[in-house]
């Protein structure tokens, strides 16, 4: 297959017969899923399911974050047709991907949303397919931390983001994107002590025994070194990546709900999730991407290149260790 094919390609999304393989579909038409992967919600046979989660309910400033899947699948057919840069190997054409749709839940029944959304992760990881969610405000790596901790146990939690989302709240009812990690850590979710946020740069004097790398730390010690302290304080501990796009400067991803100063570049947040290669990774999101915000859409193309990074992990893993 060669760039040419572009002529006789289209609409992959629905006709593509292999879950394997590049796409050189044109990037300004078709039906649009996720790195044009195919559309289906059979699992069988499959690596890695990509899933929308058009979610936003708890934001605490812009609103917008239930278009961020929508805006990253779109984006996602910028990328080149070729394999990522850089990996040294092809996980499109190594791995099984589909794109897996968006959750369906009433947008008028929030109580019931966070178990919808745990049942939904839980049907993805009962096939033994990882999950890659594009959200969605942050509130929704919580109930997808319930399934994988039924799963794998008490999760590592590796977090990029400007904030801690570790502020106090007892009511494990409550809907809010703020206090996810407070309630993931009293749940027994993850474990603090093998969890690493990336980035932060919020006054929480309350972090729940999580590790935390700031921003300015990040900017002083360099994206290599960096990777180097993730990697030791995770382990090999079963691990969950979670991306918030404002743990980038607003420069770089001015479309989400609370931008704050001060945050990673592009080129830093890019080189970090190279160089974690070989985390016991079991699955990830992007969220807090807000299309409404951000004409350029030049915070949804991070969003996807995150996204394809986080495939890039998950396959890293299967071929150095099956």
């Amino acid at each position: 297959m060669a760039l040419e094919d572009a002529k006789h390609l289209v609409d992959e999304a629905f006709t593509r017969e292999d879950l394997k393989g590049l796409s050189f579909e044109n990037t300004f038409g078709g039906a649009t899923s996720f790195l044009r992967r195919r559309y289906r919600k059979e699992l069988d046979g499959v690596d890695i399911a990509v899933t929308g989660i058009p979610f936003d309910q708890a934001v605490t400033n812009r609103p917008g974050t239930r278009l961020g899947p929508r805006a990253i699948r779109e984006a996602s057919a910028l990328q080149s047709p070729d394999a990522p840069y850089g990996w040294g190997y092809d996980p499109l054409t190594e791995l099984a991907i589909v794109d897996y749709g968006d959750l369906a839940f009433d947008y008028a029944n929030i109580s019931a949303f966070p178990a919808a959304l745990t049942a939904h992760i839980r049907r993805i990881l009962a096939a033994d397919v990882a999950s890659v969610a594009l959200g969605g405000d942050h509130y929704i790596t919580f109930p997808m931390l319930k399934a994988y901790a039924e799963k794998y146990g008490p999760m590592a939690l590796l977090q990029f983001d400007a904030h801690s989302d570790s502020w106090a709240d007892d009511d494990m009812d409550r809907v809010d994107h703020g206090t996810f990690v407070y309630k993931a850590v009293k749940m027994g979710l993850i474990d603090p002590a093998r969890s690493v946020q990336v980035g932060i740069r919020t006054s929480n004097e309350d972090t729940m025994g999580v590790n935390i790398i700031d921003a300015a730390e990040v900017h002083e010690i360099g994206p290599v070194e960096t990777a180097r302290r993730i990697k030791s304080i995770l382990g090999d501990h079963p691990t969950y990546l979670s991306f918030d796009i404002d743990g980038l400067d607003p420069a770089y991803a001015p479309g989400t709900g609370t931008p704050v100063w001060g945050g990673l570049t592009s080129p830093q947040a890019a080189r970090i999730l190279r160089e974690i290669a070989g985390i016991n990774i079991k699955g990830g999101d992007v969220v807090e991407v807000s299309p409404p915000f951000d004409t350029t859409g030049v915070t949804a193309i991070a969003g996807a290149h995150v996204a394809t990074e986080i495939i890039c992990l998950l396959g890293w893993n299967k071929r150095n260790n099956d």
